[in-house]
């Protein structure tokens, strides 16, 4: 029996946000996810929670490969699903490859929602669980225009971020205001 989740709308982008998701971080990963996430569908689930640094992105693509060909959901677009940037992407350059990574393993041609997962940043060689001396400081202003580059190409209708202490979302939406002047004052 489907239930109803309520949603909620997403500024102008025309789709909602279901106010309930199915988060989707499992270590280590069961054999079982990919039914448990076909079951959450046909309880009503239509938002699925996950991030590059999940070992369940793969599956999680896989299973809703299987509810449209089992006709769960009539498309993709009846879903919303969110991902998050891992933070050995969390650079310059390395954002825009970061999303297209997840979207191939997802295998989606856009995301609903991308979050930057944490204000930090990881050498690319760096591993779980994390060494201090692979932690680097986070580019505030060069890794938020990537994510604005992400949703002006297309591969994400939204941006946002999760796990930013207060002051930390005061320096990103100070940022992000002087990205915003320049541009206006180029013009």
């Amino acid at each position: 029996m489907r239930t109803a989740i309520p949603e909620e709308p997403l500024g102008s982008t025309g789709k909602s946000i279901p106010l309930v998701g199915f988060g989707t971080v499992e270590y280590p990963l069961n054999e079982a996810f990919k039914e448990r996430v076909l079951h959450a569908i046909k309880l009503g689930y239509r938002h699925f929670d996950t991030a590059a640094a999940y070992p369940s992105e793969q599956p999680l693509g896989e299973a809703l490969t299987e509810a449209l060909r089992l006709g769960l959901v009539q498309s993709g677009d009846e879903l919303f699903i969110t991902s998050k940037l891992w933070l050995t992407d969390s650079y310059r350059g390395r954002v825009i490859p970061g999303l297209q990574k997840t979207l191939k393993t997802l295998g989606l041609e856009y995301l609903d929602l991308y979050l930057v997962h944490f204000p930090v940043s990881l050498i690319l060689e760096a591993t779980c669980p994390v060494k201090p001396e692979d932690i680097r400081s986070f580019d505030y202003e060069g890794v938020w225009e990537e994510m604005e580059k992400c949703q002006e190409l297309g591969p994400t209708k939204k941006k946002g971020v999760s796990n930013f202490t207060c002051k930390k979302l005061e320096r990103l939406l100070a940022t992000m205001l002087l990205q915003k002047f320049i541009l206006l004052s180029i013009r």
